[in-house]
Parts: C-alpha cells; sequence; structure tokens
C-alpha cells in the first residue's frame, strides 16, 4: 500500500516509515523543512511537502494514498489549546479526504485530545477504517527526549535519585519499535473504530527506575514526600506520583502483536540514556 504519513521524521515517524518500508509499503512522509525532506530520502521514504497548517496540502497528499498514519503534534506547551485545535482540523480533513473509501486511517491519542478522537471514531461511520493507538506515557529507545531523560537531568541537577513515597505508583512504558510495529499491524488489521493500547511494561514501580538512574548516575536513590514532589520534579512532579498501570492484552489479542523489544529497565541498563546528557 501506499501510505501517507504525517509527523514521519519523528522519534516515533521514524521508526513507523522503517517498520513500513520493510513490510513492503511504500511511504510518503509529510514534511516542511529540507532537513525532514533529507531523512525522510536517506530512509527509502517518498517526500512530500507540506504542514498541518496547509489543510489543501494535507488534502491533497492523502488523496493520494491507500492509507494513512497521523503522528504529527505541535508539541507547544505554552498554547496547548492551540495545538490540540490544530489537530482536531487535520483530523477532521484528513477524514472527510478518506471518506468512504473504506482505507486504514491510524491515529495517536493525545492527553486531553479528546475531540479528535471522538472524531476519528466517528468516522468508522462513515467509511474510513480508523483506528486510534493510545501509547504508554513512557515511548522508550535511543533518541528518546521525553520523560525519562528529563528524569536523568534532574537527578543530575539535585544530586539524587528520587521517588515520591514508597515508590510502588507504576508507570507503564513501550518500546518505540514495538511501538512502529503496532501502528503497521493497525493499519493492515484493525478493524473500523479500534481504540489500541500501546503498552509493553503493564507498570513499572517508579522506585525501580530511580534506582537505576541512580546507579547509573553514582547518586543515591532517595524517597521524597508527596509535599516535595514539585519543588523537585517540578512540572513532573504531579506525573512522578500517578499510579497508572495499563494492559495491551485486548490489542494482542486482536491484532496477534507482541512487545519484543527490551522493556524500560533493560533499555536504561543499556547505559545509552546515559550518554551525551
Amino acid at each position: 500500500m501506499r501510505i501517507f504519513v504525517t509527523g514521519a521524521t519523528g522519534y516515533i515517524g521514524t521508526a513507523v516509515v522503517r517498520e513500513l518500508i520493510d513490510a513492503g509499503h511504500i511511504v510518503v512522509g509529510l514534511t516542511r523543512s529540507d532537513n525532514g525532506a533529507a531523512k525522510l530520502k536517506e530512509a527509502g521514504s517518498e517526500v512530500y511537502r507540506g504542514d498541518l497548517d496547509d489543510l489543501d496540502s494535507l488534502r491533497s497528499g492523502v488523496a493520494a494514498a491507500d492509507g494513512v498514519i497521523h503522528l504529527a503534534f505541535k508539541h507547544d506547551f505554552s498554547n496547548f489549546a492551540g495545538s490540540l485545535a490544530t489537530d482536531l482540523l487535520a483530523v477532521e480533513t484528513i477524514g472527510t479526504a478518506l471518506e468512504g473509501s473504506d482505507k486504514p486511517f491510524v491515529t495517536t491519542a493525545h492527553a486531553n485530545g479528546m475531540a479528535s478522537d471522538n472524531v476519528t471514531i466517528g468516522l468508522a461511520k462513515r467509511g474510513v477504517r480508523t483506528s486510534i493507538v493510545s501509547l504508554a506515557p513512557s515511548v522508550h529507545g535511543k533518541g528518546d527526549k521525553g520523560f525519562v531523560p528529563k528524569l536523568i537531568n534532574i537527578a543530575r541537577d539535585k544530586g539524587i535519585s528520587a521517588y515520591i513515597g514508597d515508590g510502588s505508583n507504576r508507570w507503564p512504558a513501550i518500546h518505540r519499535l514495538d511501538a512502529a510495529r503496532l501502528f503497521r499491524l493497525a493499519l493492515e488489521a484493525a478493524p473500523a473504530g479500534s481504540r489500541l493500547d500501546g503498552v509493553g511494561d503493564e507498570g513499572i514501580p517508579f522506585r525501580d527506575i530511580a534506582g537505576v538512574i541512580g546507579r547509573h548516575l553514582n547518586l543515591p536513590v532517595v524517597s521524597i514526600s508527596h509535599e516535595e514532589a514539585e519543588a523537585h520534579f517540578g512540572f513532573l512532579g504531579a506525573i512522578a506520583a500517578l499510579d497508572i498501570p495499563r494492559s495491551s492484552v485486548l490489542t494482542q489479542e486482536l491484532l496477534g502483536w507482541r512487545p519484543i523489544q527490551p522493556g524500560l529497565i533493560a533499555d536504561l541498563e543499556q547505559g545509552h540514556y546515559f550518554n551525551n546528557l
């Protein structure tokens, strides 16, 4: 199939592009920059110039495709409502272009992105084979710039690797290569209107994550109180206290998908997270 991919040059997008090409699909990657175009060509993808704000261009790119994976998102946390609004318009535009085609359209769930999710699921009744992949909050692997590198930098700055309370609160995680395979399988086989859980590790105790970080940085691993969390972790304070285990059992049964890459702890133990930080 000829697959149009937004966010094709991002951390997850580059893995999805590689996964699709290796499976025999033709990829057309959306990019607005010369650097992005060069990366796509190097990966073996076709290049489509444009961005999420150019809805006419987006519509044309979708019309020439056999399916769409939508990964692009403006991570502007100073105007997160605006980012969600842009995403909603993009989803609506892609959905309208695919309406009545029975072609696959795979999106990613975003925090507080319920409007986009509802539109995506609603498209299943309008002749689009939609599915939503809800990824674990930590998508780990080489190139990660998310929660775990921030925790490592905080530990370096503070001189301790901390967890809150007894640290038994759990974080789910998924390796980016397992996530990429899930996106491909969703594109190829997910029934219309599917909600899919992108989870490898169902719930890692936060103290275990702190323990690995402390050991690799040769720092003490320390329990702090809930009252101290914000001062220590900053905006991550509330997140670091959450207990949010999740399961992908139903998704695995539906698509025959199995996470096979190293879990978060094993990935941290490889050491690459602690290089050049």
